[in-house]
């Protein structure tokens, strides 16, 4: 089986980085020398473990794609940039013909899929790349869709915690927020806790200090009326070694779409691990 071949965009970023040092490692993968980078990365190469970069800036990203798809030929994109470069990046990718994993969060995703599905491209766009989040969400998906108004009447909070750098609020937790509406209570995005600050995270949460750079922990808690009963579910990661696990499968998923000819679509993680066994 020939490798899959994958440009990653978002060095020398923290996310982007673990993507490449685990694709890198693993023979199903061959990771392109070329990486899209933002407007404020000064650095021309960097590298990952053996491997270097050369670093692509928005201005010069276009000639550089074009001539890395002549030498290279078909290829596809994974995406761990900036929520505010997400809208740019998946246009610049349907333009160019390139099918894309979007792992960046924040963007208008609406218009997003909207540019996947007006495109020749197929795509995964997900608010998480780990498969076990992913099938937690799934979980709490079926529950809202089986007992719709099943919390109704409970009050809610969602707290959610990552590293500093971290510039837009969860989509995870973002993406909860409808499953829980659907289950019948009232609650909006803008009302998610979102801490960032590295001494609350440490003495409040128990966030290990070795972890203070890169974590997502998430604690999303019902209380009923007359706060009898309470129900509380969370998911801590420390570090982002599962979220490069589920990219690479995404990509596998998506390699599998192409060769099946999809066209215009922009699949779910949840769809990713759904036929990640078809």
């Amino acid at each position: 089986m020939r490798p899959i071949q994958i440009m990653i965009s978002g060095l020398p970023g923290d996310v982007a980085a673990k993507v490449a040092a685990h694709a890198l490692s693993d023979e199903r993968f061959r990771v392109l020398d070329v990486s899209l980078t933002g407007p404020d990365i000064s650095d021309k190469t960097c590298r990952v473990g053996g491997a270097e970069f050369q670093l692509v800036g928005p201005k010069d990203r276009e000639g550089a794609v074009a001539a890395l798809m002549d030498r290279e030929g078909a290829f596809m994109c994974v995406d761990y940039t900036h929520p505010s470069a997400v809208n740019d990046n998946a246009e610049f990718y349907c333009r160019m013909g390139l099918p894309f994993i979007m792992g960046t969060t924040g963007g208008d995703r609406g218009l997003l899929e909207k540019k996947v599905t007006a495109s020749l491209v197929p795509a995964v766009i997900a608010p998480n790349m780990a498969k076990q989040i992913v099938g937690f969400q799934a979980m709490m998906e079926y529950a809202a869709e089986t007992f719709p108004g099943l919390f109704e009447g409970y009050s809610l909070s969602i707290r959610e915690s990552h590293q500093n750098g971290k510039a837009d609020t969860s989509g995870t937790a973002k993406s909860m927020v409808g499953y829980f509406n659907r289950m019948g209570v009232a609650f909006s995005e803008d009302e998610i806790v979102k801490i960032r600050d590295p001494h609350v995270q440490k003495n409040e949460l128990n966030v290990p200090e070795a972890h203070l750079a890169g974590h997502g922990w998430h604690t999303y808690t019902l209380v009923s009326k007359d706060g009898a009963a309470r129900f509380e579910f969370s998911h801590n990661i420390n570090g982002r070694d599962i979220y490069a696990q589920g990219t690479l499968d995404a990509a596998i998923f998506l390699q599998r779409m192409i060769d099946k000819g999809e066209k215009g679509r922009a699949f779910s993680m949840i769809e990713a691990l759904k036929g990640a066994g078809s």
